[in-house]
């Protein structure tokens, strides 16, 4: 359908909160759980994160689509967020290296969103009231029947989602010459954090989350990555089983996201829901083995029980978020692990963090050696 940018939409939120606006993207309807990023940059990227997956996405920033969009600046082979909320979304952009304005985008993969409504308070809503459920449409404004639409809507809590997204067969990437092979369990990974094993000089081969670890072990990996997802990690039980067999195998690990809050479950420690969530590439978070800080790129609505962690002997906390001092990475004292709650693959975001792939390159050759 042609953008019209007169045509209304409505957002509605779970405890009847409701805003009026303009359709953006695909006319029609769709619901998850609302959450907001304050990214100024990278919207293509954060679009197709895989851990965006069942989340009507709120950016903060005043313009969303003012750059278009680059057939490169993707994370995943699709648009993984359920819809859009935005202040201005703009179909013309000004970049002469896009391939197509966000409109067209967003039709081609049938995202439906919502513009032109105050996303400020819709956010001051969010932090007081709590992460929730919502559902946008642009076809039906009537607010009884989309309220009876959204409480059919599951909770994300209890909910697993990496089954929606990630591969079904595995495949590598990279050179067969590489110096290193490292094997990586696919919750819902991003692009750039294969990227950046391979500029490493690491061949990569990504499996399923339903892989066995013989599968694993027969390719004889250097090491193993654990990737970033969507959903809660308590409802993972085959993933945190596959995870512990991992650790006891002594063979170099690293967690990221979603994979670390795996870990930390595999290794005896609990996560719970937070309020709203860290979404953003503006995160200061503190490395405690340094005492140095950094801007982080960051996408969990689950955090791993800091309080639990800090009273083991075997588990160091090496990371905390200086927002609201939640755990932000751990290390196993007795075997060759460590994992992260944030993004140092970044994309979108700065490159403060990008140490730890090289922290994991140096575990795996120490190994080796």
């Amino acid at each position: 359908m042609k953008y019209e940018t007169g045509l209304k939409a409505i957002l509605l939120l779970e405890d009847g909160t409701h805003f009026f606006g303009k359709a953006a993207g695909k006319i029609g309807t769709t619901t998850g759980e609302i959450a907001f990023n304050t990214g100024m940059s990278g919207y293509q990227e954060i679009f197709t994160d895989p851990s965006y997956y069942g989340q009507i996405l709120l950016m903060t920033p005043s313009h969303i689509g003012n750059y278009g969009i680059h057939e490169d600046e993707v994370e995943s082979d699709s648009i993984k967020i359920a819809g859009l909320v935005c202040k201005k979304f703009s179909p013309i952009y000004s970049r002469p290296s896009a391939n197509q304005g966000i409109q067209e985008y967003f039709e081609n993969q049938n995202l439906v969103g919502i513009s032109d409504v105050d996303t400020r308070s819709i956010v001051r809503h969010i932090r007081d009231k709590g992460a929730m459920n919502a559902i946008i449409s642009s076809e039906n404004l009537d607010i009884a029947q989309l309220s009876d639409q959204l409480k059919k809507v599951p909770s994300m809590e209890g909910l697993e989602l990496s089954s929606k997204v990630c591969t079904s067969s595995a495949y590598e990437m990279g050179s067969p010459n590489s110096l290193r092979r490292i094997a990586l369990i696919d919750f819902g990974v991003k692009k750039n954090i294969v990227r950046c094993l391979n500029e490493r000089e690491s061949l990569v081969k990504v499996f399923s989350m339903h892989t066995s670890l013989d599968d694993v072990l027969e390719w004889n990996p250097d090491g193993i990555m654990l990737s970033n997802g969507p959903g809660d990690p308590s409802a993972m039980e085959d993933s945190v089983n596959l995870i512990k067999q991992i650790v006891e195998t002594g063979i170099p690990t690293f967690g990221i996201c979603l994979g670390h809050q795996l870990l930390a479950i595999a290794s005896g420690l609990s996560t719970y829901k937070m309020h709203n969530g860290h979404r953003g590439i503006n995160h200061p978070v503190k490395n405690l083995r340094t005492g140095k800080c950094e801007i982080t790129s960051q996408n969990h609505g689950f955090v791993v029980n800091r309080e639990e962690a800090e009273k083991r002997d075997d588990v160091e906390v090496t990371h905390i978020h200086l927002n609201d001092d939640t755990l932000a990475g751990i290390r196993l004292k007795n075997k060759p692990v460590f994992s992260v709650q944030f993004h140092p693959e970044s994309s979108a975001g700065p490159n403060d963090s990008r140490y730890l792939f090289d922290e994991f390159i140096a575990l795996i050759d120490e190994n080796k050696n």
